[in-house]
């Protein structure tokens, strides 16, 4: 290989960052207030991979390699085949020291007992991709490894000094941050988390115990937007790198969640198979976003015969993607392709016209999907318009009516943002938009302590007292 297969390239305003770069992780022109969208994509060149259908390798950071931006800067660096695998592999035994198991492949196939409780017929169905039981408990440590295979490559090759790393930082309070622990500790780098004030003291206690630095965000009033993302906003322009698997602060996150769209689509032509309609729940909006670019490229790559409609799903307590989703379906003379890109176009550099954080702060038992605005919402709208999906919003009783058929149906102990898009499959097969006949995927992301014997104990005894550092605030 002579030449990437791939670059990174800016959605709103098409600027590339130096292909040297060890920290490519936002676009190099953006600039505040002038109301672009800067997101960083990757833009593969699907003439120079293959989908690697058939192969056993159990890593997905090793099977799906090719496709890998980390993958590429190492290969025309200068490192062979092998030393890249030997790095993913002992990346990945360090991961397994501080969490007890690296990554592999996690399930996909029919749920018998959604299908029936949800009276669909043989022929079609419910599919869940069970992402519970992955690295920290959800796919979130996915987006995350990827980047710190990217870091590790940088410094192999000489583009940054390890004797000089920055500290990484995210805002998160859920399952991202305790995934950016665990790869932040894995990899021997230092961690600075943002949480809010009132955050889960299991999940706090947990990130602790990682050696994350944690600061305590109150939300004061005035203010518009997460309190959280602004300090997270100030750490990065004093030096820090966005560890977040929020796109628009570091466009390398999302392929790493890309890996679980590719054994998707692997696994669906290992059975023979496809999937209609694929529902995700979004908060930020990596992994929609992930997923919609990874079948389509598999679909590109003659993997699956084509991409299923997207489907995404909010909560009624905040639904900013939907609110984006409309603005620019209102500005689609009609469904031409034209149009619709004439429409995405215009979004990327009005964002403020269809993306801005939401007034109020939002409540849900899905906690994890109360992002204040939809970070990659441009990409997630692209690919529901492209595929004929659509968003949904549901309301607390659809999301705890999934949650209980999911951990009845399945014996996942999936929590209830991780069984969100299930709510939205009970949104839909409600109005009569899925019939029997349909085959739909969905992703259980995220895993409930509640429903774990040490969960549980561990949950009655943090919850009896507030975490001490957020006492006085």
């Amino acid at each position: 290989m002579t030449a990437a297969p791939s670059r990174l390239v800016c959605a709103g305003c098409g600027a590339e960052p130096d292909p040297l770069d060890p920290y490519p992780f936002r676009c190099p022109d953006a600039q505040a207030g002038d109301d672009v969208d800067h997101v960083l994509r990757r833009d593969l060149d699907l003439s120079a991979v293959r989908f690697p259908l058939g192969d056993s390798a159990p890593n997905p950071f090793i099977r799906y390699r090719a496709f890998l931006r980390a993958y590429h800067l190492a290969i025309t660096g200068g490192l062979s085949d092998d030393e890249f695998c030997s790095l993913v592999r002992r990346l990945d035994r360090q991961v397994a020291a501080v969490d007890g198991h690296g990554f592999a492949a996690t399930p996909f196939a029919r749920s018998a007992g959604l299908s029936d409780r949800l009276g669909f017929s043989e022929m079609g169905g419910v599919w869940v991709k069970d992402e519970t039981g992955n690295v920290s408990g959800s796919h979130k440590a996915r987006h995350l490894f990827g980047v710190l295979l990217y870091l590790e490559v940088a410094e192999r090759l000489g583009l940054a000094d390890p004797a000089r790393r920055r500290d990484l930082a995210i805002a998160s309070c859920g399952n991202a941050a305790l995934a950016a622990a665990v790869v932040a500790a894995a990899g021997g780098r230092t961690l600075r988390v943002f949480v809010p004030v009132g955050a889960d003291p299991a999940v706090l206690a947990r990130l602790e115990e990682l050696g994350a630095n944690l600061t305590f965000c109150p939300r004061t009033g005035g203010d518009a937007g997460d309190p959280t993302v602004r300090r997270l906003l100030l750490a990065l322009a004093e030096g820090a790198l966005p560890f977040t698997c929020q796109g628009n602060l570091n466009g390398l996150a999302v392929e790493g969640g890309e890996t679980l769209g590719y054994e998707i689509a692997a696994d669906l032509a290992a059975a023979g198979a496809t999937v209609d309609r694929l529902v995700v729940q979004v908060g930020g909006g990596a992994l929609a976003s992930a997923c919609a670019e990874a079948l389509r490229e598999a679909a590109a790559l003659g993997a699956i015969p084509t991409s299923p409609r997207l489907h995404t799903v909010q909560t009624e307590g905040a639904w900013p993607l939907r609110r984006a989703f409309d603005a620019v379906v209102n500005r689609c003379e009609n469904a031409r392709p034209g149009a619709i890109r004439r429409a995405l176009d215009y979004a990327a550099h009005h964002r403020s016209e269809f993306m801005w954080p939401w007034e109020h702060e939002p409540s849900s038992i899905a906690h994890g999907i109360l992002d204040d605005e939809t970070y990659d919402w441009l990409a997630v709208v692209e690919g529901m318009l492209t595929t004929g999906g659509s968003p949904l919003v549901v309301n607390e009783l659809t999301l705890s009516a999934a949650n209980t058929l999911a951990l009845e149906a399945t014996a996942i102990p999936v929590d209830p943002t991780g069984s969100a898009g299930l709510a939205g499959l009970l949104a839909l097969r409600a109005s009569g938009r899925v019939s029997d006949d349909e085959r739909v995927a969905v992703l259980f992301t995220g895993a409930s302590r509640s429903h774990t014997p040490n969960g549980r104990k561990q949950d009655e005894e943090l919850r009896r007292a507030r975490h001490p550092v957020a006492q006085g605030l």
